[in-house]
């Protein structure tokens, strides 16, 4: 990139940096300095070309600019060339000092971009600088900023211009009066001091070594006296705050004379401005720096001021720091700066004024004094080392202290302490204990307010802060290791401790390792010279128990495991090779889970395998029994902690159990069952486990203790109905019996199986059954303690299972199976059937599981009150509880629908039959809630693919029987039921799948049929074979299939057949797609009634549907398919999926000739198959002719049927869709044309239907009106004359249809006319003859064939109806039209010709000339050929000689047709104009014979009179317009 080049694009950036938007600016900038940092020189000379040429340029964008060059200068400012630079510094300098005003935004960048130059040519910034100093003159207080923050940014450049600084700023200080110019100058000498102090602490790096303080001594102290005694009096806070500051550094410069003499001046002086400023930083900071000068030169005047420092100091370190201002926290720093300070100076007097504060109640006077004595034990430790026994006495107060905030003091002291030899004194341990107590403390204890900065509260809790401190003394500070080891295993036994184990533990596991890296006597614990210690059984009873609850305190499971294997050397020689390789595995075990997935029991399971491991590998009986005895020696130290001493329980079982010793087993068990606390049951849970595991090694002697504990003094006193309230009270009575009912099933549950079974009935259960059931006065009392209940099912199921799980349990004949099964109901029936309070229904239940499954068999009556007991029981149930134990609720709720689910199970297992599957299922369905009702259905359906035939057919089965007995309650999940009945169907394979799947749609469609209808119709199109299935299967009994197909015809006629969608092209119509919810129910109408068993329900429904399918036949022509169907249909359908047509007309003309040929109509169909009707109805060109065929169809072969379709289509007239309204009206129109409309007596409502349509706005309609009315002729022709006025009103009313001259409707009328006036009466006729006559005249020369020939053929049949009283009027016209006719025989279309043959042999008689009638006879017959010259020739003769007086009318109408634009016809307009050559007047004698007799019509007179002048005649003779001549409009373009 060229210099011009970047010169170009910086412009172009700063012209946007005038942009209103900040974010612009900020990009505009950065965008500058990425430029400058490629091209610093260059972008920099932009700038400030940029800032010279634009000097208009607002001060914030100018401020912009500079910043922008500082940032480039902060990097790049090595690669300036001194002539850039002095640009620079000189624009800098101008843009600094251009306005006397502060404008400090743009004043500041100006002196940044100099600062940052200053780096690199400080001898250049500075004498720009200088030359801004004029004397006696107050200097710009940018100026004044700009060489402090030179001092700071560059010291040793600015240093030895200092001076020359001094000299020039002393003069004038007396001279700045505003408060701005004087902190200005504060600000500039603190950093010219301290610039100061930095050059002369760096001398052998300064550029001249040679400077010493006493350069600056005498300007310092003439800046100091000016500061001091007068700016600090000031009343502006900010001023003084400034002042202060600048004293701090400027101390150190002043003469040591000079600060003596001023000390007892300026120190009073600071320590006063505490009481007048709330934010103190400023004034400790400078405190420090005046304390640290008068200390350096050895003061003596400190001694005298000591007691106020001291206690202004202290009253500063005891404020609160709960203030959210880092200047608070900075401030705490300056003041214990001070204090060491102070500690270096004069260790006594500050200690003591310090310890006597630490026996203060008052807590921020107390953590304060802590603070600093921590701080003076760390910073001072040489002045402090012989003052130790002092500090550590001085703590016995604070460590009493229960307020958590000195608790945290108290700890910090301590840590110090332990870095600096102190606990190694004696009272150090009891520093060691107050850690370990704090550690223990347990969390809720904690406080919740977070510290300063903290972002966790609890990780400045007293508790965090204890732990850390303790591993960190353990493991950073080596002098604490033999302070700590093995001191600190002492608190790992007491139960107060037991909240530190984790830190503990980690403390302990790192001070083993060290000693045992120094030897194996070091590590060795001589327990003969530390009897405070706990033995070594007691560290593994502890460590292991605590080890059971892994996560609580931290993870202390694993902490423990660590030191427990740690320790193995001193617990027992023969561990360490077993534990060195099982505890890891234990450790991974617990790093795989979490303490919400971490499952209890197997992990208890693992410790109690790791202890049996252990015991084997010691296998010393002594030993063993000596950790018994232990582990039964700690058991009071859980009575708060019920899950570990549960576990404690279970250890003491395995080491009893590891025992060969009867005599200790025995004992130790009879003291157990002594000292248990019955109440508590986690502790009967507890000791009943311990019995179990004991009894796998001692059943024998464990079943005796039990025997002998119940005959002993101890429960016997207890018991007798006199003694009952002396020692224990009953309730307590009932809980030792559950115990011993608990301990009898774990010993049952856990003893060798081979063993067990002989005592299950014989002392087992006996002995069960006795304690549950008490007798007093030889009276059996049932008990209605709950717990003993729960006790007493938990046994028997323990028994049970324990049966069950035996080899020898097929051959074993439990012979209380049935009483004890009849006791378990007992307690199901009696648990409340609406709330689940407690776990005795679940536990029965599962007992009842276990034993239906042994023998004997229980008999059918007694399975189905089971079932029967257990569902009722259940069903009631809430699955949501309300109670506050919600969780605890519903997670008892699920498991007792498990053990439900079980027994079920097992019942079904032990009667694995047809109708033990009916009974369970008949008895399931009426019990079970809908929810549950649908789970199970569906699970059912799951099955129906099992592959495996039997469970499929089982599954249909139940489905079935679900669906007959409860289907009722179901409405609302037809939808699911059927959606996955469905997927099920396209997966299953069996044969039987298929029918079961179409009964199960019959049985809830029979409850819930428009749920049904709905559900399917959802079903995607194409249909699949499965979905067709089903539909057929609604129509199997007619009473339904009747109520599917009217809820059909509701669906199809419900939503709009058709949307149109917006064309892509314009000028296109729009394509019309079909909506699927009607589509849908045409494909489902067709599968219903393609059913056989669907026709009573077609013939009932026959005009219904009917008419709604040919509604829908005639609103789907030319309809698409949506484009995803379209897709479907090109790809080919899967064999899957029905083979039908899919496109929406086509599905509905099948539907429609389906329900004709259901309904017994197979002629109609047959007839429409011949004449290809069908395929007309599909198209929209045929569509409406295949409409005319269907009705005639209907009127040969199914006239009965049409007086209630014509019922039902009477309505149709007003239909919103034009096409239904053409469909019908073509239908009605055809029914005329047969005499069936007669004979079935619908001729009046057809044509009440059709003259209902006249004003319809499709042409169309109108013109199949008009055609229907004109059926009339052929259908029922006798009819005509009585409704003659009425039809040839709507006929004139044809012609006149519209603005269209070609309209179809006049096309059609002109038609029906031609049929009619032959049957009408003459006087009906007469009124409109004249009309008709002059309304088709203009048709003869249309450009349409159909319209030529209909009005030329008409004109001819008028002709022929025209005799006796219509002769006169209708004469006038056949002469007009006479000429045109003629002409026309040449039309190229031979329809037209023809038809002029015929209208021109129709009017020979009106002409009253025999021999032109006769020519027209002869020359113009039906299938003669014509030799039009000849017959022109012959005709012409006759009209000259017998009407002379119409040859101009004729020659002037034939002069019309030069213009034709039909070849022929042009070519025989002369040729007929040629042979009117003037003839010799005939003789008078012979006119009135040859004549016509013009007197016999109105206005003969004037027409013989236009005859004789030549001219056209009247008007309505319907002469072409000679500008248009004949033929189609503009047709003279050919000629």
């Amino acid at each position: 990139m060229t210099e011009s080049s970047v010169k170009k694009l910086a412009f172009t950036l700063l012209d946007a940096i005038t942009d209103k938007d900040p974010l612009v600016q900020e990009q505009v900038c950065s965008a500058l300095c990425s430029v400058g940092e490629v091209r610093p020189v260059e972008t920099l000379r932009a700038c400030e070309e940029y800032l010279r040429q634009h000097d208009k340029l607002a001060h914030p964008y100018r401020a912009a600019v500079l910043r922008a060059m500082e940032r480039v200068l902060s990097s790049c400012a090595s690669e300036l060339d001194k002539d850039t630079a002095s640009t620079i510094i000189l624009l800098a300098s101008s843009e600094m000092t251009k306005t006397k005003d502060l404008v400090w935004d743009w004043q500041q960048a100006a002196s940044g971009v100099l600062v940052a130059v200053g780096r690199q040519f400080i001898s250049k910034v500075m004498e720009e600088l200088l030359r801004r100093l004029h004397p006696g003159t107050l200097p710009h207080c940018a100026v004044l900023h700009t060489l402090a923050s030179l001092a700071v940014a560059n010291a040793f450049g600015v240093v030895p211009f200092l001076p020359s600084v001094l000299s020039s700023l002393l003069p004038v200080l007396g001279m700045a009066k505003q408060d701005t110019v004087r902190v200005a100058f504060c600000s500039a000498l603190q950093h010219f001091s301290e610039g100061a102090l930095e050059y002369l602490a760096n001398l052998d790096r300064a550029p001249d070594p040679t400077v010493r303080k006493d350069a600056f001594a005498t300007d310092i102290f003439s800046a100091y006296d000016v500061l001091f005694h007068q700016w600090l009096q000031s009343r502006e806070a900010k001023l003084r705050l400034a002042v202060v500051e600048a004293l701090g550094p400027m101390s150190h410069l002043l003469p040591s004379e000079r600060l003596e003499e001023q000390l007892p001046k300026l120190l009073p002086g600071i320590l006063a401005l505490y009481k007048k400023h709330a934010e103190t930083f400023y004034l400790s900071k400078s405190l420090g720096q005046i304390l640290e000068a008068a200390v350096s030169v050895g003061s003596r005047t400190l001694e005298t001021q000591l007691d106020a420092l001291l206690a202004a100091l202290h009253s500063q370190i005891c404020v609160p720091v709960e203030s959210s201002s880092p200047l608070v926290m900075s401030n705490q720093k300056e003041v214990l700066r001070c204090f060491t300070v102070l500690a270096c100076s004069s260790p006594d007097r500050l200690l003591a004024f310090l310890l006597p504060r630490l026996d203060t109640s008052n807590e921020r006077t107390r953590v304060g004094t802590l603070q600093v004595v921590r701080h003076v034990i760390n910073s001072a430790a040489a002045q402090m080392e012989d003052k130790k026994p002092f500090i550590l006495s001085s703590m016995r107060l604070p460590l009493l202290d229960t307020n958590s905030k000195v608790k945290r003091a108290v700890v910090q002291v301590i840590s110090a302490m332990a870095h600096h030899g102190y606990l190694e004194q004696p009272g150090g341990e009891a520093m060691i204990e107050y850690i370990v107590q704090q550690c223990a403390l347990p969390p809720e204890q904690e406080p919740e307010k977070p510290g300063p900065g903290s972002k966790d509260p609890k990780a400045d809790s007293v508790r965090a802060i204890s732990v850390r401190t303790l591993y960190l003394v353990s493991t950073t500070v080596d002098r604490m290791s033999h302070v700590l080891w093995p001191y600190l295993l002492q608190f790992l036994t007491p139960v107060r401790f037991t909240g530190a184990l984790t830190p503990l533990c980690r403390s302990l596991v790192h001070l083993a390792q060290k000693r045992q890296e120094a030897g194996a006597d070091a590590f060795l614990i001589q327990y003969d010279a530390h009897a405070s210690l706990p033995s070594p059984y007691a560290v593994t009873g502890r460590l292991l128990v605590v080890s059971s609850s892994p996560y609580l305190g931290d993870g202390r499971g694993a902490a423990a495991l660590r030191l427990l294997s740690v320790l193995h050397p001193n617990i027992h020689p023969l561990l360490g090779q077993h534990w060195e390789t099982t505890v890891p595995l234990l450790l991974g075990y617990l790093d795989e889970h979490t303490e919400e997935t971490l499952p209890q029991e197997e992990w208890e399971e693992k410790l109690l395998m790791f202890l049996r491991d252990t015991l084997a590998i010691v296998s010393d009986n002594a030993w063993i029994c000596q950790l018994s005895l232990e582990l039964c020696r700690q058991l009071p130290c859980y009575d708060e902690a019920p899950q570990e001493k549960n576990f404690l329980y279970k250890c003491i079982g395995t080491t009893l159990g590891a025992a060969s010793s009867k005599e200790v087993v025995r004992k130790h068990l009879q003291e157990l069952l002594e000292t248990a606390r019955y109440q508590e049951e986690a502790e009967r849970e507890g000791l009943a486990c311990c019995f179990g595991i004991c009894a796998v090694s001692h059943l024998e002697d464990t079943l005796a203790q039990l025997e002998d504990f119940v005959r002993s003094e101890v429960f016997r006193k207890s018991t007798g109905i006199l003694n009952i309230f002396k020692d224990r009270s009953e309730n307590e009575v009932e809980k030792v019996k559950s115990a011993l009912i608990l301990c009898y099933g774990h010993v049952a549950a856990r003893a060798p199986r081979e063993l067990v079974l002989a005592k299950v009935e014989s002392d087992i259960l006996r002995n069960i059954c006795q304690h549950f059931n008490t007798k007093v006065l030889g009276v059996k009392v049932e008990t209605k303690d709950p717990a003993l209940k729960l006790c007493l099912v938990q046994s028997v199921c323990m028994v049970s299972r324990a049966i069950c799980s035996s080899t020898q349990a097929g051959s074993f004949h439990f012979t209380r199976k049935a009483e004890l099964v009849t006791q378990m109901m007992e307690f199901i029936r009696a648990e409340p059937p609406d709330s689940l309070r407690t776990p005795i229904r679940k536990k029965a239940m599962l007992t009842c599981t276990y034993l239906v499954s042994v023998e004997p068999a229980l008999d059918e009556q007694a399975r189905a009150d089971v079932i029967r007991g257990c569902l009722h029981s259940i069903m009631a149930l809430l699955p949501e509880p309300m109670e506050e134990d919600g969780g605890c609720q519903k997670s008892l709720y699920l498991e007792t629908l498990h053990a439900l689910e079980d027994l079920l199970t097992s019942l079904l297992q032990r009667n694995m039959t047809p109708q033990g599957l009916q009974i369970m299922i008949e008895i399931i369905a009426k019990r079970l809630p809908p929810d549950q009702l649908i789970s199970l259905l569906l699970t059912m359906f799951e099955a129906l693919g099992d592959p495996e035939k039997n469970c499929s057919r089982a599954a249909t089965v139940m489905i079935n029987c679900l669906l007959q007995e409860r289907g009722g309650v179901l409405q609302e999940k037809v939808p699911e039921i059927v959606s996955v009945l469905r997927s099920k169907l396209q997966e299953a394979q069996g044969e039987h799948i298929l029918p079961a799947a179409q009964h199960s749609v019959y049985l809830l469609a029979t409850q819930h049929c428009a749920a049904m209808v709905s559900s399917l119709l959802g079903s995607p199109l194409p249909l699949d074979s499965h979905t067709c299935m089903l539909w057929r299967a609604l129509a199997v009994e007619p009473r339904l299939a009747a109520q599917v197909l009217g809820l059909l015809l509701e669906k199809m006629s419900r939503d709009v057949p058709f949307k149109e969608s917006r064309a892509f092209l314009l000028g296109r119509t729009p394509d019309r797609v079909a909506t699927l919810l009607p589509l849908s129910a045409t494909c489902a109408l067709f599968e219903v009634m393609s059913t056989p068993a669907a026709g009573p329900a077609v013939l009932e429904l026959y005009p219904q549907l009917f008419v709604a399918l040919l509604l829908r036949v005639s609103c789907t022509v030319g309809v698409q398919l949506p484009r995803n169907l379209q897709s479907q249909e090109r790809r080919g359908a899967s064999p899957a999926l029905a083979t039908r047509n899919l496109e929406p007309c086509s599905s509905a003309v099948d539907t429609l000739r389906c329900m004709l040929l259901r309904s017994g109509s197979e002629d109609v169909v047959q007839r429409m198959d011949l004449e290809g009707g069908w395929e007309l109805l599909r198209t929209s060109a045929g569509h409406e002719e295949g409409a005319t065929r269907l009705a005639r169809a209907m009127a040969e072969h199914a006239g009965p049927r049409l007086p209630l379709v014509l019922k039902t289509l009477a309505c149709t007239h007003s239909s919103a869709y034009e096409n239904q309204r053409v469909t019908t009206t073509a239908f009605l129109a055809e029914l005329l044309n047969s005499n069936v409309a007669n004979d079935l007596m619908l001729l009046d409502s057809l044509l009440e239907s059709l003259a209902a349509r006249q004003k319809d706005t499709c042409a169309s309609v109108r013109r199949l009106v008009l055609r229907g009315l004109a059926n009339l002729a052929s259908g029922c022709p006798d009819k005509v004359r009585a409704h003659g006025p009425q039809l040839l009103t709507a006929m004139i009313g044809g012609l006149d249809d519209g603005d269209n001259p070609h309209s179809p409707v006049a096309l059609e009328a002109m038609l029906g006319l031609a049929r009619l006036v032959h049957l009408v009466e003459a006087w009906d006729l007469r009124s409109g003859l004249l009309h008709v006559a002059i309304r088709i005249r203009p048709f003869f020369d249309s450009e349409k064939m159909e319209f030529r020939t209909a009005s030329i053929r008409l004109f001819g049949h008028l002709n022929k109806v025209c005799h006796g009283d219509c002769e006169d009027i209708f004469l006038d016209q056949v002469v007009g039209g006479l000429a045109p006719l003629l002409l026309h025989l040449r039309d190229p279309q031979a329809t037209v010709a023809s038809a002029c043959r015929f209208a021109l042999c129709m009017c020979g008689p009106n002409l009253a000339c025999e021999e032109l009638s006769a020519a027209f006879q002869k020359h113009l017959q039906e299938g003669r050929a014509l030799h039009f010259g000849e017959f022109l020739n012959t005709t012409c003769k006759h009209l000259m000689h017998h009407f002379p007086d119409l040859l101009g009318r004729l020659l002037t109408t034939c002069l019309f047709y030069f213009k034709s634009s039909w070849e022929d016809v042009r070519a025989a307009a002369p040729l007929f104009t040629g042979k009117h050559h003037p003839l010799p007047r005939p003789h008078a004698a012979r006119q009135p014979r040859l004549m016509p007799p013009l007197h016999r019509f109105p206005g003969a007179a004037r027409i013989a009179q236009a005859a004789a002048a030549g001219g056209p005649g009247p008007a309505h003779f319907g002469a072409p317009d000679p500008a248009e001549g004949p033929g189609p409009r503009g047709a003279n373009k050919g000629c």
